[in-house]
């Protein structure tokens, strides 16, 4: 507190605030802001003399915080082994203001009291109970490391501050964070900002056959740091931006440097011919074995012997041919990559399960999409990539809703964490990439027609009566099964009562498409056209075929991959099929389809990052035109509703890295739920009422 030496009273008398003061019986605590006749009087009174009196002001006296004194912990100033086995050096330390305390500073300042002391020719604040606090944890976590060392997935958790072992792990770091800092040593600093700022390694030329931008170089140094470092990663570029050949970079180095290999490549079974055209001409030095049933018969793949991987680089299969190929998990590889490695979001999944089981040295990802609907979906690809970083499932889950529960909500502390390990950028950023068009995304709204109206309607006072006596698991399926007859309805009526007729006239969508798409063919441009339903990819081809007086093309989950590389290829061409008619699930990865300066969301998915890795086959490198995206709302509707909805939690995502839900409508109240799917008639017939 402010010390006020020897009698006052000649002092007050000449100072009236003073006197106030010592009238009203109050001091200052070092913490509180000094009223402004204080400060003007103790800034101009630095040290008040009369008659024998001395007033001893600080010299930090200022409208501010005193400097307080800090531990400091030096963590990685040299290190040993490799990867997530690698433990570091760690060190603790007493600072003022960035300065070492000498140790008969430390012991003047843990014998203090608390309040102010003199330390250094200055003012410093202490509080015992926190700095005892502080100091006894550190020197605890310090007899520790002495003995075993602090591993990397704890280290990066101290540097990152976060807490992940409970309540009283965060509330300590709340402390610590105050009367403490932790620091990269000299080496985690310099392997730190490698990662982060990944700058010019080895140049994969002249074995690659490719003119890699700059930023794509950076990201092949960045995989080869991560090897060499024997860390995991995920290459998170947006979709478009040439992971693939990032990837043939690396796999160049590693042969270049004798890497002795196999690696093993896991794609969606519709990539394995992009992976394998994309190696033919960018690194046809590699060798690649295909292990699927579209390049080797069944029964022979099954009964594949190891020793024939001798001399091979690459091992390609699909992410299904894990849990079907045993023998994979019987060789020990030196790298495994998974491409749209959002295919192990669900830690559940048998398939997650086996690809997470299979050994190697190190592990990479490639992303558009890290996160898509929930923080869980990072949690399962770092459990891949960088297994316990982020602590276990239940962990990580508790962590998060702790992150989320704060008044002010915060994921610095995780983004912290993941940063290093995780690759971004984007399209719109003009330092990547500036040659690429613009990506203009506009909502194309829809009228329902009369008959829409009324079957959306008799759907509303259904859901009503059924929600009435269910709960639990039971409303949940429910609920989700009207979202999906809402969205069957806005599409067609003939999609949810199954006719067959697919009239026209009788979708307030097919009017909005026809408007779209003659604007479309008169300028003689090509559209993609999505849809989340296979059902749907039919009629839609069927009635767009009338519009441009052509057949098109349709691909959806029962194309076979054989076809799928020449339907792609037709539609490149410039004299090809004026529109591409695409199931979102099957169409909406791995395609370059440059052709297409238009693309149609028909239906929403209702999560974004899942709608603009469907949009990134049309706006990738290569494409010359702006890009003109339209989805799809129907007025008045629930998909009015949830589209404000998702707009509004795109927040989540792009805190940590980029999300969407229509779970969230499972766990509204009834009442809630009923005022998302009412019907706002007047709205949603709009130009239909003569319909």
């Amino acid at each position: 507190m402010l010390k006020l030496l020897l009698p006052v009273h000649k002092a007050a008398e000449q100072t009236p605030w003073l006197k106030a003061q010592l009238d009203a019986g109050k001091l200052f605590h070092p913490q509180a802001w000094a009223p402004p006749e204080a400060y003007q009087f103790l800034r101009n009174v630095p040290v008040f003399e009369a008659s024998g009196l001395v007033v001893r002001i600080p010299d930090w006296w200022k409208p501010r915080h005193p400097p307080r004194p800090q531990v400091r912990v030096n963590l990685g100033k040299k290190a040993s082994g490799l990867g997530l086995d690698t433990m570091l050096d760690f060190e603790v330390e007493l600072t003022l203001d960035g300065e070492p305390l000498s140790h008969a500073e430390w012991n003047q300042l843990v014998s203090a009291s608390d309040g102010l002391v003199r330390l250094k020719g200055r003012w410093v604040e202490v509080d015992r109970a926190k700095l005892d606090a502080v100091l006894a944890h550190w020197k605890k976590v310090q007899r520790s490391a002495e003995r075993d060392g602090v591993s990397w997935s704890d280290g990066m958790r101290l540097l990152s501050g976060a807490a992940l072992d409970g309540e009283a792990a965060a509330e300590l770091a709340q402390t610590t964070a105050e009367w403490s800092t932790v620091v990269a040593g000299d080496w985690l600093h310099k392997t730190l900002a490698q990662l982060r700022e990944p700058g010019d390694g080895p140049d994969p030329h002249p074995e690659l056959k490719a003119q890699l931008r700059p930023y794509q170089r950076q990201g092949v140094h960045w995989l080869w740091w991560l090897n060499r470092l024997r860390l995991g990663g995920c290459l998170a570029d947006d979709m478009g931006l040439g992971k693939t050949v990032q990837l043939l970079g690396l796999f160049s180095l590693l042969k270049r440097e004798r890497d002795p290999g196999p690696h093993l490549l896991v794609v969606p079974a519709s990539l394995i011919a992009n992976w394998q055209a994309e190696a033919a001409r960018f690194a046809p030095h590699l060798r690649m074995l295909v292990a699927h049933p579209s390049a080797i018969p069944s029964r022979e793949l099954a009964a594949f012997c190891v020793q024939r991987l001798e001399g091979v680089d690459i091992v390609v299969t699909s992410y299904a041919s894990t849990v079907r190929l045993p023998w994979l998990a019987e060789v020990q590889w030196s790298l495994i990559v998974l491409d749209e490695a959002q295919a192990i979001k669900n830690p559940g999944a048998q398939q997650t399960r086996k690809i997470k089981a299979l050994k190697s040295r190190v592990r990479i990802a490639l992303t558009g999409t890290p996160v898509e609907n929930r923080l869980g979906d990072l949690w399962s690809l770092f459990d891949f990539i960088c297994p316990g970083l982020l602590g276990s499932a239940t962990t990580f889950n508790r962590f998060v809703r702790r992150l989320a529960d704060n008044a002010h909500v915060d994921y610095a502390p995780l983004r912290r964490l993941v940063q290093p390990y995780i690759l971004r950028r984007l399209k719109s950023d003009k330092r990547v990439i500036a040659d690429l068009p613009d990506k203009t995304e506009v909502k194309a709204y829809c009228a329902l027609s009369r008959l829409q109206a009324s079957l959306y309607q008799q759907a509303v006072e259904a859901l009503a009566m059924q929600i009435e006596t269910l709960d639990g698991i039971a409303r949940r399926g429910v609920v989700l099964a009207f979202l999906m007859r809402f969205k069957q309805i806005c599409n067609h009526p003939s999609q949810w009562l199954g006719d067959g007729a697919y009239r026209p006239q009788d979708s307030g969508k097919f009017a909005r498409l026809r408007e779209l798409t003659e604007a479309v063919a008169l300028r003689q441009e090509k559209v993609l056209v999505f849809t989340q339903f296979q059902e749907m990819t039919a009629p839609l081809s069927e009635f767009l075929q009338g519009v441009f007086g052509r057949p098109g093309l349709l691909l959806h989950g029962g194309t076979a991959v054989k076809e799928r590389a020449a339907l792609v290829q037709a539609f490149q061409s410039e004299q090809g099929p004026p529109f591409f008619v695409l199931s979102l699930k099957a169409g909406g990865t791995g395609l370059n389809l440059t052709a297409a300066s238009h693309v149609v969301h028909f239906d929403r998915w209702w999560n974004p990052a899942v709608e603009n890795q469907a949009t990134d086959r049309a706006y990738r490198i290569g494409q010359r035109r702006n890009v003109l995206v339209h989805k799809f709302v129907c007025r008045g509707t629930v998909e009015e509703k949830i589209d404000a909805l998702v707009e509004a939690k795109l927040g989540l995502s792009e805190q940590i890295i980029e999300g969407g839900g229509q779970a969230l409508l499972t766990e509204l109240s009834n009442d809630e739920l009923l005022r998302m799917v009412t019907l706002d008639i007047d709205s949603a017939l709009g130009e239909g009422k003569t319909g």
